[in-house]
């Protein structure tokens, strides 16, 4: 149960951070950065709605997501331990699940690919590719957050560790939010990028990259 009486506590002044299980911990805790990053990235995705310029039901789905991240936010600041007190929140796999299917029902309609596109386009598809870079972020911090503290599933599974499965929920995201900044910007949206632009292909594999980006690049 969540309840803000008072937004300034001072419990905090002096480094530390209370997780969700009632621990403290350091504010350099590896876990710690690793959720901020995930509040951060639910902040830029509050920033695309707000443009007003990402609708049906892909705006639907990123009020999903937001709602979903302060679960994630929940799973990495909560230790898992074999038998908890009571049921912590966690990602599950049909949650990562879900995410899958998103994906592919955005991208059905977006046309393949020859290149790496440079963030950009609408306001909207310019703050999806920064939140796309924040999980990714967030991801990594989640990966370091284990390699320092351990995963708390599987066979080698440590008493505190991560859920895996808040990890995989994060590189899903990513992927997702690539989609949506190609659905917002739509196809002509797309500003590939064009590897060596301004200096002449060092051999001809590269030449032939060269002239396959920038066909796609003219049509």
């Amino acid at each position: 149960m969540v309840n803000l009486t008072r937004i300034y506590t001072r419990t905090g002044d002096a480094g530390s951070t209370g997780l969700s299980d009632g621990s403290t911990t350091t504010k350099t805790d590896p876990r710690v950065e690793a959720y901020g990053s995930v509040d951060e990235a639910n902040s830029v995705l509050g920033i695309v709605l707000a443009t007003g310029d990402v609708v049906g039901p892909l705006a639907s789905a990123l009020r999903e997501i937001q709602n979903e991240l302060f679960d994630v936010g929940a799973d990495l600041s909560t230790p898992m331990v074999a038998q908890p007190a009571w049921p912590p929140l966690r990602i599950e796999q049909a949650n990562i699940d879900r995410l899958e299917r998103w994906c592919d029902e955005f991208a059905a309609d977006l046309p393949d690919l020859k290149s790496f596109i440079l963030p950009g386009g609408t306001p909207a598809g310019a703050q999806l590719h920064l939140a796309r870079t924040v999980v990714r972020r967030a991801e990594r911090a989640a990966w370091q957050a284990a390699a320092a503290l351990g995963l708390g599933a599987g066979p080698d599974a440590t008493e505190g560790g991560l859920n895996p499965l808040a990890i995989t929920y994060l590189n899903r995201l990513s992927d997702l939010l690539f989609i949506a900044s190609r659905a917002v910007n739509g196809a002509a949206g797309d500003v590939l990028w064009i590897p060596g632009k301004d200096r002449e292909p060092l051999d001809e594999r590269a030449a032939r990259q060269r002239r396959r980006v920038t066909d796609a690049v003219q049509r």
